[in-house]
């Protein structure tokens, strides 16, 4: 059975297991949030293994065959221009369709919440560099210590070929490794398809943010169905784009259902070597950044979500400085998520309703029962992106060993 029907079987378990089962017991309630984060940490316990040595013989092997430089600049062209995209998507989808203002809520904003990009940065190098394979949310310090372990390697080829073929081994089995934890984590989906029915339904039972939660399924199938595989005809020069989208299923469920972007990392990676037919030294490398800092979905949703709070405030016209502030401001924000792999994208519209001020600081509030079902539309977008972005970053560095559709997973 492929990859993504035991996803969606597990999916469809978990949703005719909402209308079976009582959703107001408490013991429920306890159970279901005891199984969703075990099989949280059960998808991401080989993730960062897996990273480490897999970045680390991926960037020996670029710098290895002179491939760092048109690698490294298709990565930058695809996490900064797909993250523009989606932010214009956004902001456009919610400035011509005026969705009804959501009732204002007299509920004052109780605890801060900020961003520290010092602290990020300082993060990233850490005192000890094994510590940075200790951090399970924020990916990046992993990747970059894998990345000068890896590098170091290219400069003396003879001293370290030992180190390097421990590597390649060791690399390979964490894979394995993955693969097995990833056809468990089809059980996880009936836990996580619960739970997102639960957060579903309190949404929609007021009919208050339906509006939002129609837009967003616009905004995602015209991403989905029409933009992204029109990119990669364009780009990629493929008749068969949509074979991309096919192999982007179960990444896309995982991440949809659980909101959480580590958690599709590793599905994705799967899914672009033997599925897609991407090689190690891409699939390593561009995928991780993609998760990091290619979280354009959030920027789609935060700035959606932001102009719905603003016309709900206020009924005069947004104006143009407002939304090219609101556009910068969700594409800047973007970029600093990857410490938060579930919540990233309802932290970003609280710090943007705090830096925007005039009133609106405690604007955020409108939405906080929907922030669950937010994060899960912006994980599900992204995961998008992580698939067809590593794609074309593959395609145009010739990384690529293409793969018959029957073939995949």
């Amino acid at each position: 059975m492929k990859l993504w029907l035991k996803f969606l079987l597990g999916i469809v378990l978990g949703v005719i297991s909402f209308f079976v089962l009582p959703n107001d017991s408490e013991t429920l309630n306890t159970v279901l949030s005891f199984l969703t984060e075990f099989f949280t940490r059960f998808g991401r316990y080989a993730l960062l293994p897996l990273m480490f040595f897999s970045v680390s013989i991926a960037v020996f092997k670029l710098r290895d065959e002179g491939l760092t430089v048109i690698s490294s600049f298709w990565i930058f062209i695809v996490i900064l221009l797909s993250s523009l995209l989606l932010t214009v998507i956004g902001e456009v989808s919610a400035l011509i369709v005026k969705m009804p203002p959501i009732p204002i809520s007299m509920e004052k904003s109780s605890e801060e919440v900020s961003l520290s990009v010092k602290e990020l940065i300082l993060s990233v190098f850490p005192y000890n560099g094994f510590d940075t394979i200790k951090e399970g949310v924020f990916l990046l310090p992993c990747f970059v210590f894998a990345g000068f372990f890896g590098g170091a390697c290219t400069g003396d080829k003879i001293e370290s070929r030992q180190v390097v073929l421990l590597l390649d081994s060791v690399s390979k089995v964490c894979y394995a490794m993955m693969s097995f934890f990833s056809e468990i984590l089809a059980i996880g989906m009936v836990a996580f398809a619960f739970r997102w029915c639960i957060d579903f339904s309190a949404v929609i039972v007021s009919g208050v943010l339906t509006p939002l939660i129609i837009m967003l399924t616009v905004n995602l199938l015209l991403i989905a169905f029409l933009i992204y595989p029109l990119i990669l005809r364009f780009l990629c020069h493929d008749p068969h784009p949509y074979k991309v989208l096919y192999a982007s299923i179960c990444p896309f469920l995982a991440g949809f259902f659980s909101g959480d972007t580590n958690l599709v990392l590793g599905l994705a990676m799967r899914h672009g070597k033997e599925s897609l037919g991407i090689r190690r030294r891409t699939n390593a490398v561009a995928m991780p950044l993609l998760s990091i800092f290619g979280r354009g979905g959030a920027a789609l949703v935060v700035s959606v979500s932001f102009i719905i709070i603003l016309r709900s405030y206020s009924y005069i016209d947004i104006k143009i400085n407002d939304i090219l502030q609101i556009g910068l401001m969700s594409f800047l924000l973007s970029f600093a998520m990857g410490g938060h792999s579930v919540s990233g994208p309802f932290i970003a519209l609280t710090i943007l309703c705090n830096m925007y001020g005039k009133g609106f600081a405690s604007g955020y509030l409108l939405l906080k029962s929907a922030s669950p079902i937010i994060c899960a539309y912006a994980a599900g977008i992204d995961a998008l992106t992580i698939m067809f972005g590593s794609y074309i970053i593959a395609v145009k560095t010739k990384n690529i060993e293409h793969k018959k559709i029957k073939q995949y997973i």
